[in-house]
């Protein structure tokens, strides 16, 4: 395999190659997987014996049509089924939004899930990357994100929560506050892939209001939750017109004979999979703490079933990733062919205890064995290092951010910028153009979604030794500390604040089907201006290596938490129960 990991990463650019591909490159037995975000305690063997016994029907014959699946997974999660559509992994589903509701541009936090930038651009699309800063440990600040949007006009934005690659989490009053904020644009898609594993609220899926929203979709995965993403499928929450829409368009067998075996017994093994979620979370904070002790190694807070944690000074991602492959058969996702990451970062599934002290055994001989062999890699000279290819890709859209080629073009003849409504794309290496930082005032009762506490230490000299691993207290996960540095500034060009009053009335919505007429509009709520919240004064530019999240501060901290309480989860009301997957309550 050693001879061809190199070969395989550059082949799948956008992504890591599959485990098949990479286990007909061995013995026939792929490694240890740290790179697929999949629950690893579900389904439990008894129902791969029942899948495996009936494995002969289940390939040999069609599905049941799409509409019989989708409504017995809406009796299972008390979903009305006019308002979902069922597609063959969340991807397609991304697809067809593209497709059919965006017109002409949408804005998305970066980094994330690649498909929500690549898609968009594929079909000629605008996409508006707002960039999630390191130094402030990619956490998304909602005001500033509404700032953006409104100042680059776009029709469609997206947040995914919790976010991929970095975990990031929004409450769900903030959730709702922005989509409130935004009710005037084409669409407002919240991606809750990820939302099952999260335990910082009891109840935090938006669902319930995405229904009664005319502009709104909630996409949520299955493959992931239940540990099968060669079974494609997932699906989307929305009113019936927007719901309808989607679902109009799906072919009549878009679900496999798999998906809808998985689907129908369900309902008989609820409190295995309360159980499988509850085990993620616990091994989440193990492997968190387990990672917080290596030397120079930041590890980022999650609610997703993965953590999102930075090399330290010196180590190549792309290096890393190889090495770990074919000296220790683990197989992790590097995230340099991430826009808005880079080969600094590794994104590393939850997995049983067993498997993460083979995984930190294997770090600590990479990273920072004695001899010439095992000490880590010095990153290449441009300070991003091979990225699975796509390292071009990246820089060419973080220079036009979005604008591709032609921005480029519109550069080099002095055109000044990189599409038609675009301001002007900054110059090469200065990267996206960034929200203004907001001056602190003094904040009011009435003050609307929280903010950052601010720091309350400034700059401070680099020390001359090698950071030292810390012992983490017990079931608690700080990311590893640094002093900041001086930053370089970047250029502002965004607004100071955004329009302070929406319309009062809006018609009716483009996106209604024909003859429908969907849920009252909520009358657009004006979105606090980010000038309104306190917010340290602080460098805006990319952060050197080494430097934390802003002024010393944790990223859980920036969030506004300690990152480390956990919240209890959602209740079960009997051995027959099964956990209703978008946050609403007991089903029996």
């Amino acid at each position: 395999m050693a001879d061809n990991v190199t070969s395989l990463f550059r082949s799948t650019a956008a992504h890591s190659p599959s485990m098949a591909a990479l286990a007909r490159e061995s013995d026939g037995a792929g490694p240890v997987d740290f790179c697929i975000p999949c629950n690893p305690y579900f389904p439990t063997p008894a129902m791969f014996e029942d899948m495996a016994t009936r494995l002969r029907e289940i390939i040999t014959y069609y599905p049941s049509s799409a509409d019989t699946i989708t409504a017995e997974l809406c009796s299972l999660l008390q979903l009305p089924p006019q308002c979902v559509a069922m597609g063959n992994g969340s991807t397609e589903l991304i697809t067809w939004i593209d497709h059919l509701l965006v017109r002409e541009s949408l804005a998305v936090p970066v980094p994330t899930f690649g498909r929500w930038t690549d898609q968009p651009m594929e079909t000629g699309k605008r996409v508006d990357m707002f960039p999630l800063q390191e130094s402030s440990g990619f956490a998304l600040d909602l005001a500033q994100y509404a700032e953006f949007i409104r100042a680059r006009g776009t029709k469609v934005a997206v947040i995914c929560n919790p976010n991929n690659p970095d975990g990031g989490f929004l409450h769900k009053h903030a959730v709702v506050q922005f989509m409130d904020a935004m009710a005037d644009l084409d669409l407002v898609v919240i991606d809750e892939s990820f939302l099952e594993f999260a335990d910082a609220e009891v109840e935090p899926s938006v669902v319930q209001e995405a229904m009664l929203r005319p502009n709104v979709i909630v996409l949520r995965s299955l493959g992931k939750n239940f540990g099968l993403h060669g079974i494609r499928f997932g699906y989307l929450v929305a009113n019936p017109a927007l719901a309808g829409r989607v679902r109009s368009m799906l072919p009549k067998w878009n679900l496999n004979s798999f998906a809808e075996h998985v689907v129908f017994m369900l309902k008989e093994h609820g409190t295995e999979y309360q159980q499988s979620l509850h085990q993620v979370r616990r091994d989440r904070m193990d492997m968190s703490g387990q990672l917080s002790s290596l030397p120079g190694l930041t590890v980022y807070p999650s609610q997703g079933n993965f953590l999102f944690v930075r090399l330290p000074v010196g180590a190549e991602g792309t290096v890393v990733r190889d090495r770990m492959l074919t000296e220790h058969r683990l197989l992790v996702r590097e995230c340099g062919n991430k826009i808005g990451s880079s080969s600094r970062f590794l994104r590393l599934v939850v997995r049983p205890q067993v498997d993460v002290r083979r995984l930190v055994s294997g770090l600590e001989q990479v990273l920072y064995g004695t001899s010439r062999r095992g000490a880590a890699v010095p990153e290449q000279a441009t300070g991003t290092g091979y990225s699975s290819g796509t390292a071009a890709i990246d820089r060419l859209f973080s220079e036009t951010n979005g604008a591709g080629t032609q921005g480029l073009a519109a550069q080099a003849i002095g055109a000044g910028t990189g599409a038609p409504g675009l301001p002007a794309a900054p110059a090469a290496g200065i990267g996206m153009p960034l929200p203004a930082v907001p001056s602190p005032v003094p904040v009011g009762a009435d003050a609307g979604m929280p903010m950052p506490a601010a720091a309350s230490s400034g700059p401070q000299q680099m020390p001359q030794q090698a950071p030292q691993p810390l012992q983490p207290p017990p079931m608690q996960s700080p990311p590893m500390q640094s002093p900041p540095v001086p930053q370089q500034p970047v250029p502002q060009q965004m607004p100071q604040q955004m329009p302070q009053q929406m319309p009062q009335q809006m018609p009716q919505h483009p996106l209604a089907a024909p003859g429908q007429v969907p849920a009252p509009a909520p009358v657009p709520a004006p979105m606090p201006a980010a000038a309104s919240y306190p917010s340290p004064q602080m460098p805006t530019g990319p952060t050197p290596p080494g430097v934390p999240a802003r002024g010393g501060l944790t990223a859980a901290q920036v969030r506004g938490t300690d990152g480390l309480s956990q919240a209890p989860g959602a209740s079960w009301s009997g051995a027959q129960s099964w956990p209703e997957a978008a946050g609403m309550g007991q089903l029996s």
